[in-house]
């Protein structure tokens, strides 16, 4: 496997940092719902929730799709794939999730790097433009995870609250499990797509007529 080059590494950054503009800092995937119901109240109950949806939830399936798109081999493929990652939304605010962060993402990565992009769900979009780009599978899925798990990370980190060091220190250790995770979901196909955090997925369809948020999921 070639080592990714700096530039590579660098784009990534850029693509998953909190400036670029998909906007999932105003998404808490259902957490906002499970500090509210008292199931998430500190560090550890955060950590072993983020953890959860990581490797049975949203994070593992959405390494799949990333993996899947990124291997496409035509239009009518990656249209499938994009149908089975919506279909797989457990609610009407997990479609929005996934929908409004995926053309935020085609818009600023196909305008900027002039790549002409689908407005499809955000893994599906994220793993087609990482193949034009000709950014790394492997690279690119782990960041996509730790961006995804650093973003709830920082939503907990105002929800529960948590102090920055709390806050820290998780994704210090989360870090490698979101590798150990995007690492085997290169390994396998959508034929292992699965998801049993039915907690969370209760939590997001609860969020949607939760009276107090500051979250839109």
């Amino acid at each position: 496997m070639a080592m990714p080059t700096e530039t590579q590494i660098l784009t990534l950054a850029q693509w998953f940092s909190p400036a670029y503009p998909v906007g999932a800092f105003a998404y808490s995937h259902g957490l906002e719902w499970a500090v509210d119901a008292g199931d998430v109240g500190d560090a550890k109950t955060t950590q072993a929730w983020i953890s959860d949806v990581l490797k049975h939830g949203a994070g593992w399936n959405d390494c799949l799709f990333i993996s899947a798109a990124y291997q496409a081999a035509s239009p009518q493929d990656l249209t499938c794939i994009n149908d089975m990652s919506l279909a797989l939304s457990a609610s009407s605010e997990r479609m929005m999730e996934t929908r409004l962060q995926g053309e935020a993402f085609c818009g600023i990565t196909a305008s900027v790097w002039t790549r002409e992009l689908a407005e499809l769900s955000y893994p599906v979009v994220v793993g087609r433009a990482a193949n034009l780009v000709d950014l790394p599978l492997r690279l690119t899925t782990q960041f996509y995870l730790h961006a995804f798990m650093a973003n709830l990370v920082a939503a907990a980190t105002r929800l529960v609250p948590l102090g920055q060091t709390d806050g820290q220190q998780m994704i210090r250790d989360l870090t490698p499990r979101c590798q150990a995770i995007a690492g085997a979901a290169l390994s396998t196909d959508l034929s292992q797509l699965a998801s049993t955090a039915f907690l969370s997925d209760i939590a997001a369809m609860k969020h949607e007529t939760q009276y107090s948020r500051m979250f839109r999921t």
